[in-house]
C-alpha cells in the first residue's frame, strides 16, 4: 500500500499536469455550454425569422399563423436537440482525451455501432428526413385536406415520423413520412369549386346558361358568400353532351377548404333557378 509520503511526492511531481488537465476539462465544459447556448439562440432567432417572414408574405387568419409558428417551433426543437447532441458529444470525447483514455477503440466501436444502427433504422431515418423536409417546405399542416395516396382526408397531427390523416368515413390513417411520394393539398392558397349540372339535351343551351348565370350572380351577392369567394362565379358553358345529357359547368374561386360548401350551395341555387325556368335536368336513359 502506498505510504502518505509516496502519495505526497507523486502529487508534488504531477501537480502541474493535474492542474493543467483539470483546467482544460473545466474549459471544455464551459466552452461546450456557451456554444450550446449560442447555437440555441441562433436556432431560435432563425425559426422566429422564418415564421415572421411567412406571416408578412402570406398573411392569413390566426389559425394559419399559429400553424406556421407551431411548425417553426417543432423544427427549432429538433435543430436544438441535434446541436446539443453534437456539441456535448464532441466535448465528451475531448474530456476523455484529457483524462488519458485511448479514444481509438471508442471511436472504432462507435463507428461500428453507428453503422449497425444505420442499417437497422434506414426506414426511421428516411421518415425523419422526409418529415423535416415536409415541415421546411410547408407541404401541409394540421387542418389541411390532403391526398397522400391511399389516405385522403384531413390532417390531424403532423410529426417527424408519421402524419395522421382522418378520412371522410372517420378512419384515422397513420402514414409514414418516408412513404409519402406525392401530396395534393386542397387547403392551401385558394381552391376552385367546380359545379357540373347534367341538363336535358333537349333544353336550350342559352336558356340554361342564363339561368345558371342568374343563380351564380345571386349567390355571389348573398350574405353567406361574403368572405368566402375570391372571385365572381364563371359560367364556363356546355362542357359535354352525351347519353341525352348536356353538362353545364360553373366554376368559382374560393378560400381554401370552402370549395365543397360553396359547390353544394351553388348547385342548389342553380337547380332552383332552372326549375323556375322550366329547364329539365337530364334523366337516365330507360333500360331496354
Amino acid at each position: 500500500m502506498p505510504t502518505a509520503a509516496a502519495i505526497t511526492s507523486w502529487l508534488a511531481d504531477h501537480s502541474g499536469a493535474l492542474l493543467s488537465g483539470a483546467f482544460n476539462i473545466v474549459l471544455i465544459v464551459v466552452l461546450a455550454a456557451v456554444a450550446r447556448v449560442l447555437l440555441g439562440r441562433l436556432v431560435t432567432a432563425m425559426v422566429t425569422r422564418i415564421a415572421d417572414s411567412r406571416d408578412r408574405l402570406r398573411p392569413g387568419n390566426g389559425a394559419a399563423a399559429e400553424r406556421r409558428r407551431a411548425r417553426a417551433e417543432t423544427i427549432g426543437s429538433v435543430l436544438r436537440s441535434v446541436a446539443s447532441f453534437t456539441v456535448f458529444g464532441v466535448a465528451l470525447f475531448m474530456v476523455l482525451g484529457e483524462l488519458g483514455i485511448n479514444l481509438g477503440p471508442l471511436l472504432a466501436g462507435a463507428g461500428v455501432l453507428g453503422l449497425a444502427i444505420g442499417f437497422g433504422a434506414q426506414g426511421l431515418v428516411s421518415d425523419f428526413v422526409s418529415g423535416m423536409a415536409m415541415m421546411l417546405e410547408d407541404q401541409y399542416g394540421v387542418g389541411d385536406t390532403v391526398d397522400v395516396g391511399e389516405a385522403v382526408g384531413t390532417i390531424e397531427e403532423v410529426g417527424l415520423r408519421i402524419t395522421k390523416v382522418r378520412d371522410i368515413n372517420g378512419g384515422l390513417w397513420y402514414v409514414r413520412n418516408g412513404e409519402i411520394l406525392r401530396v395534393c393539398n386542397m387547403s392551401q392558397g385558394w381552391a376552385n369549386a367546380v359545379v357540373d349540372l347534367p341538363v336535358s339535351a333537349e333544353a336550350s343551351p342559352a336558356a340554361a346558361e342564363a339561368a345558371a348565370r342568374r343563380a351564380a350572380d345571386g349567390f355571389a351577392s348573398a350574405p353567406e358568400a361574403a368572405g368566402v369567394l375570391l372571385e365572381d362565379p364563371t359560367v364556363v358553358g356546355v362542357q359535354d353532351i352525351a347519353n341525352g345529357a348536356m353538362t353545364l359547368r360553373v366554376t368559382v374561386r374560393t378560400r381554401p377548404g370552402e370549395q365543397w360548401a360553396v359547390g353544394r350551395a351553388l348547385r342548389a341555387r342553380i337547380k332552383s333557378e332552372m326549375d323556375a325556368d322550366g329547364i329539365a335536368m337530364a334523366r337516365p336513359a330507360p333500360v331496354s
